[in-house]
């Protein structure tokens, strides 16, 4: 159960314990569709026959229907991290690739690690858990969605790696240099208006990240991360990714 507090509550005009396709408004009234409230509605665009909420900013008991079906869409998210420490170094990266990312269930995210120049996630998430994730909608109606939880890097030598890797069947992992999947457990699901994000087209993914590192073996792979700065330690000298790189087993 995602926590709620009365006031966070009070404000989404919502009754706790429903379901997304059961919400009521304040005044006991079902609401039929939990993007929309009636009475305080707006065309985005002239050529636009569907109208959309005016009244934004509600917190989600869990992820399904509507709220689940946008995320999924979403060509790219974004993530946050930062260290206990008061002047550490707060991380926000954007991820991409289609099929890298997964819903595991209502209240359980996943995504596909993959090589890069740093390791500032996986440092963040093994001190302290703490992540959030925001999809924000480039197209269509305007929308903001947040998902804060906590996290931890499941590592190639963890059982439970081939399991969720077998999740993620739209993407050929061995080409990105696969470092660990992310899962993510969310605590506080919120959405937000998003009216001053700009209308962006999504064209394709970038053929470069899968060009740059389907060449390298576990063996290339692990020298290359070795010698990066801030792989197996972050810009705060906090752990990072676990090198070498155990072989991969799937």
């Amino acid at each position: 159960m995602i926590r709620q507090s009365p006031l966070r509550m009070k404000r989404a005009g919502l009754h706790s314990g429903r379901s997304l396709g059961g919400l009521r408004a304040a005044s006991g009234r079902p609401l039929g569709d939990p993007w929309a409230t009636p009475g305080r509605q707006i065309v985005r665009q002239a050529n636009e026959s569907r109208q959309y909420s005016t009244d934004m900013g509600k917190t989600y008991e869990r992820i399904d229907g509507r709220l689940r079906a946008f995320i999924e869409e979403q060509p790219v998210f974004f993530t946050a991290t930062a260290p206990l420490t008061a002047d550490g170094t707060v991380n926000l990266s954007p991820k991409g690739l289609r099929g890298s990312f997964a819903v595991l269930d209502e209240l359980t995210l996943a995504y596909l690690d993959f090589a890069g120049s740093n390791a500032e996630t996986i440092a963040h998430l093994r001190e302290n858990g703490r992540i959030t994730l925001m999809w924000c909608a480039f197209q269509g109606p305007p929308n903001i969605v947040r998902v804060h939880g906590r996290g931890e890097p499941v590592f190639r030598d963890d059982p439970r790696f081939p399991g969720l890797l077998a999740r993620f069947p739209d993407i050929d992992h061995t080409r990105h240099g696969l470092r660990a999947i992310i899962v993510v457990h969310a605590e506080v699901v919120r959405d937000s208006c998003g009216y001053a994000v700009p209308h962006m087209a999504y064209e394709e993914d970038r053929e470069l990240h899968g060009r740059r590192f389907s060449r390298e073996d576990d063996a290339s792979l692990s020298a290359y991360f070795t010698k990066k700065e801030h792989i197996a330690t972050s810009l705060d000298g906090l752990p990072g990714l676990p090198l070498p790189l155990p072989p991969s087993t799937v």
